[in-house]
């Protein structure tokens, strides 16, 4: 039998290919919390909690930090949202082309 392999085939607006926005935040993830991945082997779409990237609360923290610095905009704690916001990748790479103070 074969094992199950992932595709290139997918829903609309569930491409695994990264935007630019994207790939700027894969980098960031990779490079906080020095993954052992490549940012480009990140796909958007996959969890960053859990079963998909494996990132916990405090790693959560740390890229918020990370997202702030960089962006010049504040996720707080306390926001109700960060549960969507860190979906995926595909999740906060939108959250942060909404909110982002243009330099």
């Amino acid at each position: 039998m074969s094992s199950t392999v992932q595709t290139n085939s997918s829903a609309v607006g569930d491409s695994p290919e990264q935007s630019p926005i994207e790939k700027e935040l894969a980098v960031l993830l990779v490079n906080a919390l020095n993954l052992e991945i490549a940012p480009e082997d990140i796909v958007p779409t996959d969890p960053l909690y859990g079963e998909g990237l494996g990132l916990d609360s405090i790693d959560i923290l740390e890229v918020a930090l990370e997202v702030s610095r960089r962006y010049g905009f504040q996720l707080r704690s306390d926001d109700e949202r960060n549960q969507q916001i860190f979906q995926s990748l595909r999740t906060l790479a939108t959250h942060v082309a909404q909110h982002r103070v243009a330099t």
